[in-house]
């Protein structure tokens, strides 16, 4: 019997698990932590559940939502978000939502549409973001934004995974929407599904629950010529095929064999790292929306939403909360930094009417090292070195971390599945 080994006990890697047991394939799944999920699990305090970034399945796979709708009951949310910018709340996206802009802005932002530049010449992100909404809009919000959220300036990153992220209106929509508050809702998704109970990771909690996959499993050594793999504690776990659903320079540095050209590649891969922070009120809340982005600079968080929106059951009764995400590159900062940009992110959240300083109960900061894979200019040359090598070595990856592409929650758990299938194949060739 081939001996089957998945890494990491994410959604992609939970999935790799349960279609390997679908294609009567046994094996064995290690996670790092001492909970499954990766950035789709979900924590507890003082009887607040929070999860890690906002989640909120969109899923129109059908073989995704047959999972999720099998674990656990959900409740069914309209896609509505709003903006914070300079003071002024603005329905998302702000492209179709110019009605309550002062009129000066209106202008400037119809002017940028009339007039933006040809896109015969785009070479980077900023390129397409001025092409599709001129220079003013594109500089003054998504320029902005992108900053925040992926660490980086818009020239610095390529435009293959834009897709149907970005809405792009035609001229009569941004007319049409300055002169009307009541726009079609024109979000990628038409609903989105969260859990009554338990967090987002209760969709997934079930493909944890077996005795094939094994906590606090940290690998440090991968021998790819024995196929063993080395793990924190001492153990040595011999392989004849081997998913890994773990960030690709981590599995690179782990590698005994690999060469310059793969270690340099694999740390030429960029991503953000995250803070997430939560804060739990001890009274019920109504906030701007379910999520909103803040494209102020001077407030650290990109993202705000409301788990207890999400989900009444996310706190206790008569209490509410928010969770905000600030997204940054570069290593983790000291304790008393963590400490100042908690303060500072409640004591920002305040000024802008979200709560008051006496309806905060409880509030927590946690450091994640991988949050977005940025999708830089030189992304494909650089991945397609690591997973040559990593292929050439049979070695199969899934995830987003793993594939190193900036998948949703979803588009992770059809990766763990394809490789599966692809590890399947394999068997049934050699047999």
């Amino acid at each position: 019997m081939e001996r089957n080994i998945i890494l990491g006990g994410g959604i992609a890697g939970l999935a790799a698990h349960q279609r390997l047991k679908e294609n009567g394939i046994s094996s064995k799944c290690y996670e790092q932590d001492g909970q499954c999920g990766g950035l789709c699990a979900s924590f507890s305090i003082g009887g607040f559940t929070f999860d890690k970034f906002v989640h909120l399945s969109f899923t129109k796979e059908d073989a995704v939502k047959d999972v999720f709708s099998a674990s656990t009951e959900y409740i069914t949310h309209q896609p509505e978000a709003m903006n914070y910018a300079d003071g002024m709340w603005i329905r998302h996206p702000v492209q179709n939502n110019l009605c309550g802009l002062p009129v000066k802005e209106k202008v400037e932002i119809i002017k940028s549409f009339v007039n933006k530049p040809e896109a015969d010449k785009i070479g980077n992100y900023e390129d397409w973001l001025r092409a599709q909404y001129g220079d003013y809009f594109a500089e003054k919000y998504p320029m902005r934004y992108t900053r925040k959220y992926w660490g980086v300036h818009a020239d610095e990153m390529g435009t293959d995974w834009v897709g149907e992220r970005m809405f792009v209106p035609e001229l009569e929509k941004v007319l049409y929407s300055s002169f009307v508050t009541s726009t079609d809702n024109v979000y990628y998704a038409k609903e989105m599904r969260y859990p009554v109970k338990g967090g987002f990771y209760a969709f997934i909690a079930q493909l944890a629950d077996t005795d094939d996959v094994l906590l606090n499993k940290k690998m440090i050594r991968i021998d790819e010529k024995e196929k063993k793999v080395h793990f924190s504690d001492g153990d040595i776990v011999a392989y004849d095929n081997l998913i890994s659903t773990c960030p690709l320079p981590e599995v690179v540095d782990c590698l005994q064999y690999a060469d310059k050209a793969v270690r340099e590649a694999a740390g030429r891969l960029k991503c953000t790292s995250g803070y997430i922070i939560s804060i739990g009120l001890n009274k019920q809340k109504s906030f701007p929306a379910l999520w909103f982005y803040i494209y102020d600079e001077d407030i650290l968080p990109a993202r705000v939403h409301s788990p207890s929106m999400k989900s009444i059951n996310n706190a206790p009764v008569g209490k509410s909360s928010l969770q905000a995400e600030i997204y940054f590159t570069g290593g983790k900062w000291t304790e008393k930094q963590e400490e100042d940009i908690l303060n500072q992110t409640i004591s920002k959240l305040i000024s802008i009417g979200l709560f008051s300083e006496d309806d905060v109960e409880i509030k927590d900061i946690r450091y994640m090292k991988y949050a977005n894979v940025i999708c830089d200019q030189v992304i494909d040359k650089n991945r397609k070195v690591v997973t040559e090598y990593l292929d050439e070595n049979g070695i199969i990856t899934a995830g987003r971390f793993g594939e190193w592409r900036y998948f949703w929650s979803d588009q992770s758990f059809l990766s763990g599945k394809r490789a599966a299938d692809v590890l399947s194949e394999r068997i049934s060739k050699r047999n």
